[in-house]
């Protein structure tokens, strides 16, 4: 059979996930702090090549979506006045803590907030009595952290959680920036957050100043991604166009031998 049905329907497939990526940018262009992806491609090897490790490479006939890289350029910043509202000028990230999963992760959205939590007893807490001399059942301590609007907390320079004063919500507290030297391979997860891989190397201190009654604005640029989604659309229908054709040539040369 010939070759271009397998190339035209490869390049449809690949570029529906191409307008995917472009569909997520679009959907995040007010979204504070976003990071949109680019889409970058390749051309797949039409024989059985191993790679370094012994696996096979990707291989077939035409071009693929190699992978969607986090574009980490800035487009500038909105002023909001809100007191726990951030922004990091420079490089950097800030890292939040999920309590339920243990899970460190990144992001670039400053929009937090001031929330209670409670903390347990010790469990090797002195006990207290009454004036009767009854044990008093040890009672949680409440403490007020910087968090995201999800619960997560949010870690300042030693990887500490944040806590703050309700009586002075105005101080000045000590937000950790972090970063990576290779910010290719970061995953994009929800609520607008970035998880490392092993590609991204060693975890330092960021070199970005935090600026406070700011958010960071997103990086799409709408005109560059309508005109990415018209490229997706044109290409798509000509793949549907190189099956057409080839159909047409197969059914001719089907003919001629009858």
């Amino acid at each position: 059979m010939n070759m271009s049905f397998y190339s035209a329907a490869v390049g449809a497939y690949q570029q529906q996930l191409r307008m995917d990526v472009q569909a997520h940018n679009i959907a995040n262009v007010n979204t504070q702090g976003y990071r949109c992806e680019r889409v970058a491609f390749g051309e797949l090897m039409n024989r059985d090549v191993e790679g370094i490790s012994g696996n096979n490479l990707p291989k077939g006939t035409g071009a693929r979506m190699i992978h969607a890289p986090i574009d980490t350029s800035t487009r500038g910043f909105k002023e909001t006045g809100m007191t726990f509202d951030f922004a990091i000028n420079g490089d950097g990230f800030f890292a939040v803590y999920d309590l339920a999963t243990q899970e460190v992760s990144f992001t670039r959205d400053g929009a937090f907030e001031m929330n209670e939590f409670l903390i347990p007893p010790a469990e090797d807490a002195e006990p207290e009595y009454d004036e009767n001399g009854n044990e008093i059942e040890p009672q949680p301590t409440t403490v007020w952290r910087l968090s995201d609007n999800f619960g997560r907390c949010v870690l300042d320079s030693q990887g500490n959680f944040i806590v703050i004063d309700p009586e002075n919500r105005e101080a000045d507290l000590d937000i950790g920036v972090f970063d990576y030297a290779i910010h290719y391979g970061m995953l994009h997860t929800s609520d607008n957050r970035l998880i490392p891989t092993e590609l991204n190397g060693q975890l330092y201190q960021g070199t970005g100043q935090v600026q406070r009654g700011l958010l960071e604005m997103s990086n799409t640029d709408l005109t560059q991604e309508f005109i990415k989604v018209i490229e997706s659309q044109r290409a798509f229908s000509y793949c549907l166009k190189m099956v057409t054709t080839t159909d047409e040539i197969e059914s001719t040369f089907n003919n001629l031998r009858g």
